[in-house]
């Protein structure tokens, strides 16, 4: 090495998630560093600069499908190897046999009828859309990784929802759809929540298993959904459930247990609830995309004439909403031509 002196920066902590780590060695000339700072070899080494200390670009991130509003969601991508399955079986088993009562009773817009659903972006239905949320979960736990990583605050049988005994087989058997969606049902009937809420819970829990490392299973997704829809709840709606409420739906369960659940939910999220409409939208088509994949069809009726004049009314509100938006946000810079008033007065006749 000689008269070179080495310098060793180590990799900053992770802060978040995609943050970028600085470069592991940084090697400093210590001859160099004295002759530009004009004499003494003792000097302290000069600030590293901001763009010197990103390793790469975006692009060699990986984005979060719970904050990026173009990432592909987890449970979608977790359903594709069954939908195939099903196309595939249906295929080969002749699709004129295998449809299904629910294919057959489908409704279809012709040239005469239309046919719409009452469930929006904006106003999700409610039961229609817990049916989409729980058919989600049920995909994370059915396709999830063979190594299951977990935290004991969701373990059911450390932390029992009820006072039954769980099961000695509580952490294998898959649960069915029809269960998860029986405890997403009653937890929303019984704190009156939204369909919108039930959306922003599937963004808090698969920004729990990117930011937290955290695998859904058979022994945590009721814990991890409690949670989920704890934060959800508080997070919507302007007049939200206590967590003394829920100890009153879960009458077996303890507050401290809930808060305790709530805070290591709000660490491993890294306090991050901000949830953009760009994400919500992504997750809402997704969903429908999920019903669409699996024979669950929303609710149609036939568009009559009172319904076509409602939606006419809000398609109007909607156009001069972003009609006025667009004009407030035009400049108010004129050029040098237009600077001169024109004024008109009065002619004096005699």
């Amino acid at each position: 090495m000689g008269n070179v002196a080495s310098c060793c920066v180590p990799e900053s902590p992770r802060e978040g998630p995609g943050a970028r780590s600085l470069d592991r060695v940084r090697i400093f000339d210590a001859e160099t560093r004295s002759e530009d700072s004009g004499g003494g070899g003792g000097g302290a080494a000069s600030l590293q600069h901001i763009r010197d200390r990103e390793a790469g670009s975006d692009n060699d991130l990986e984005p979060n499908p719970s904050d990026h509003p173009r990432a592909n969601t987890i449970f979608l991508s977790k359903s594709q190897p069954d939908v195939r399955e099903k196309r595939k079986s249906n295929y080969s088993n002749n699709v004129s046999v295998t449809v299904s009562p629910a294919q057959i009773s489908k409704k279809y817009s012709s040239c005469s009828t239309i046919f719409l659903d009452d469930s929006t972006v904006s106003q999700p239905n409610l039961k229609y859309t817990i049916k989409c949320v729980a058919l989600a979960i049920y995909y994370h736990i059915k396709n999830r990784d063979t190594t299951i990583r977990t935290l004991d605050i969701f373990d059911e049988k450390r932390h029992p929802l009820t006072k039954v005994e769980v099961p000695v087989d509580y952490s294998v058997n898959d649960p069915e759809h029809r269960h998860i969606y029986r405890f997403l049902r009653n937890l929303f009937s019984a704190a009156q929540l939204t369909a919108e809420c039930a959306i922003i819970t599937l963004v808090y829990l698969e920004r729990l298993m990117t930011y937290g490392e955290i695998d859904i299973c058979p022994s945590n997704w009721k814990r991890i959904l409690l949670g989920a829809i704890l934060l959800s709840s508080k997070v919507w709606d302007d007049q939200a459930v206590w967590n003394v409420d829920y100890c009153q739906i879960l009458k077996d369960i303890a507050v401290d247990d809930v808060n305790e659940l709530e805070r290591q939910f709000l660490e491993l999220l890294q306090f991050n609830i901000n949830v953009p409409a760009s994400v919500y939208a992504k997750y809402y088509f997704d969903l429908r995309s999920l019903a669409d994949c699996n024979n669950l069809s929303f609710p149609l009726e036939p568009l009559c004439k009172e319904r076509a004049q409602r939606l006419e009314a809000i398609s109007r509100l909607c156009e001069d909403k972003y009609r006025d938006l667009s004009k407030a946000s035009l400049r108010k810079s004129v050029s040098a031509d237009n600077l001169i008033e024109k004024r008109t007065f009065a002619a004096i006749l005699p």
